[in-house]
């Protein structure tokens, strides 16, 4: 289990019917049901070539407010781009958080691909 700078247990899950990925805080008395606390989330959208998912475009993530401060973007785009990359996927920063942190971690550099005009132009058609 990953933990933010406070030491709060965090969850990253993939919600394929949002096209995001969520990061959630367990604080405790956060919530009357001590359930998580839904503090932020990186949107994408999944490229097909001949029928078949092979790209993750990440074009917007965001961490509420209240939760600035203690990691928690840096924890959801790793552990997104994480997943990405274990289902196989090229990644695709568009949006600047997510195109920092590759440029930050080497170690991404063969799961990447560059933004393009054709990536682009693609994307504008597929936001809601």
């Amino acid at each position: 289990m990953t933990t933010d700078k406070t030491g709060a247990p965090t969850a990253v899950a993939d919600v394929p019917a949002a096209r995001r990925y969520e990061i959630t805080v367990s604080e405790p008395g956060t919530t009357a049901d001590g359930a998580a606390t839904l503090a932020g989330f990186a949107e994408y959208r999944d490229r097909d070539r001949d029928g078949a998912p092979t790209e993750r475009v990440f074009f917007h993530t965001e961490v509420d407010e209240a939760f600035g401060g203690r990691g928690l973007a840096t924890i959801l785009v790793r552990e997104a781009l994480d997943d990405a990359r274990a289902r196989g996927l090229a990644i695709i920063g568009v949006c600047p958080l997510v195109k920092a942190f590759l440029g930050k971690h080497p170690e991404y550099a063969d799961s990447s691909r560059p933004v393009t005009p054709d990536v682009l132009a693609w994307l504008r058609t597929q936001r809601d």
